[in-house]
């Protein structure tokens, strides 16, 4: 089944490749600086925190004493959170967003997840690459251990790809999902240490948040960036296998109602 679909996106890549180029070019169409905000946007983010939060946060972060250790340690976190919950958005919303598009065209479907997954991380890359321009700015770069956020980053993926095309084939039935995503998301980001540490919490605290899924991922770019040490593996093993029950299921769950959704848009 996986192989099927892996297929038809390789042979409709041209389709996927110049979608993802068409919807980044409309973002900008009518803008003075064009696609220049897709850098204005993240540097004014990053430029925000560090001024003020720099010296305020600073002796909050336990275990660093960088200036800027604090404003590393929030902005690995929102790109973290940024790239999971953009993802997830875009997957709830993909299959009523593009209704009309699979009425009248006939392509493979699972085209729609790819091209919300490829358009956010676009974003996600020009963010980070600012991210690293700030970091080495700074001299503040951690150096080669920060090869190892590749693979975070590829159990990220998996993990709000599954989420999201599982929520997106329910929402075309039930169109309340659609906004209890957004909620939970919400609650969600602040049950994820982003823009607190988890060593300022309560013992209890800890280990409420320990069941989050996120947290470890959020953790690990963190120790990356901030610490400049690798990744807990054996924390992140329990999310690579929720990423692949969730893609798994969400691509048999796809499969299933392909057919129905046509019916329900």
């Amino acid at each position: 089944m996986s192989v099927n679909l892996a297929i038809a996106i390789w042979r409709y890549r041209g389709f996927i490749l110049g979608s993802v180029k068409r919807d980044f070019q409309s973002r900008y169409q009518n803008s003075l600086l064009g696609a220049a905000w897709a850098v204005v946007q993240p540097l004014a983010m990053i430029v925000v925190y560090t001024v003020i939060f720099a010296e305020m946060m600073r002796t909050r972060l336990p275990g660093t004493s960088g200036t800027f250790s604090y404003s590393i340690y929030l902005c690995s976190g929102l790109l973290t959170w940024g790239l999971f919950s953009e993802i997830v958005m875009r997957g709830q919303g993909v299959f009523l967003d593009n209704g009309n598009m699979i009425k009248k065209l006939n392509f493979p479907r699972i085209c729609l997840p790819a091209i919300s997954v490829l358009n956010a991380l676009v974003n996600f890359s020009i963010t980070f690459a600012i991210f690293i321009a700030f970091l080495l700015l700074t001299r503040s770069f951690p150096g080669l251990v920060v090869l190892s956020a590749l693979p975070v980053l590829i159990v990220q993926i998996g993990f709000a790809t599954g989420l999201g095309i599982i929520a997106g084939v329910l929402n075309v039935f039930f169109r309340d999902v659609g906004q209890f995503i957004g909620i939970l998301l919400q609650f969600w980001f602040w049950f994820t240490p982003i823009v607190y540490s988890t060593a300022s919490l309560a013992p209890a605290a800890r280990n409420l948040i320990g069941f989050n899924p996120m947290e470890p991922i959020a953790q690990a770019y963190q120790g990356i960036f901030v610490y400049g040490r690798a990744p807990d593996w054996s924390r992140i093993f329990p999310v690579a296998v929720m990423a692949l029950i969730l893609c798994v299921g969400g691509l048999w769950l796809f499969r299933r109602r392909a057919g129905e959704m046509v019916d329900e848009l």
